[in-house]
Formats: structure tokens, sequence, C-alpha cells
């Protein structure tokens, strides 16, 4: 019962998430660019949809924070990792080119899959080569 209660807490979750980013305009690409275009013809809408975005997650963690455990897990799965290390600056530095480039970022790509566009389809699926070169190059080798 449990399993299928997550799957449908997340399903629900994915839906809740895929509408907001339609909704707020995070699934064309020529806003976002705007958005990121801090030089030119800037954008500021999505300045709120960030706004809200931080404020709704910082309201969640703080709600997290209280508990013991959460509803339909054993256990919080928190960060463990808190140092800035090169990894997280050069992935950083990649999907920010992506996401200006683009106009898209991994989760309204997925969203704006619904809508069938070409330019859509051709980032998720360089996106999903990317997963899996990066899983590939950082396997652990075994030693000699």
């Amino acid at each position: 019962m449990m399993p299928m209660l997550r799957l449908a807490a997340a399903a629900l979750a994915g839906l809740l998430f895929g509408v907001g980013l339609a909704m707020s305009g995070m699934l064309d690409p020529a806003r976002v660019r705007g958005f990121l275009d801090v030089a030119g013809a800037w954008d500021p809408t999505l300045a709120v949809v960030l706004a809200g975005a931080v404020a709704a997650s910082g309201l969640g963690t703080a709600l997290a924070r209280r508990l013991r455990r959460p509803v339909l897990a054993d256990a919080f799965d928190w960060p463990t990792r808190t140092r800035i290390d090169r990894d997280l600056v050069l992935g950083a530095v990649l999907f920010g080119i992506g996401w200006g480039l683009s106009g898209f970022c991994p989760g309204p790509a997925v969203a704006a899959l619904s809508g069938g566009a070409l330019p859509v389809v051709v980032f998720v699926a360089a996106m999903l080569v990317g997963m899996a070169a990066h899983a590939a190059l950082r396997r652990p080798r075994p030693s000699r």
C-alpha cells in the first residue's frame, strides 16, 4: 500500500509542478531567455516566479525540519555535502550555459514535452545523453 501511495503523491506533486511551470510561463524559452538577458531586453516577470518558489521551498523546509519523519518514508534524505567544489561550479556553469542557450532547464523541458515541439524533444534527448555520459564517466574504475 505504501509504495502505491508514495507513487501517487509523487505523481500529484509532479503534476502540480508542471501546471505551475505552464501557468508561470516557464515553458516558453523566449520568456526564459528574456529573463536571463539582464543587459538587454530584460523580462522581470520570472523573478516573481522565482520569489514564489523560494518562499514555498523555505516554508516547506521549515515545516519538514519540525517533523520527526516524513509522512510517506522512514526518514528524511537531507543533503550531506555542503562544500562548494570544482564539480559543483563546473556543473552550475554548464547548466547556466545550456539554460541560456536553449531557454530550458530540466523540469520545464520535461513538462514541455507534452507539447511535442521538436526543439524540446531534441533538448530532452541531449539532456538524457549528457546524463548517461556523466554516469559513465563518473563510474568508479577498478584499481589495478
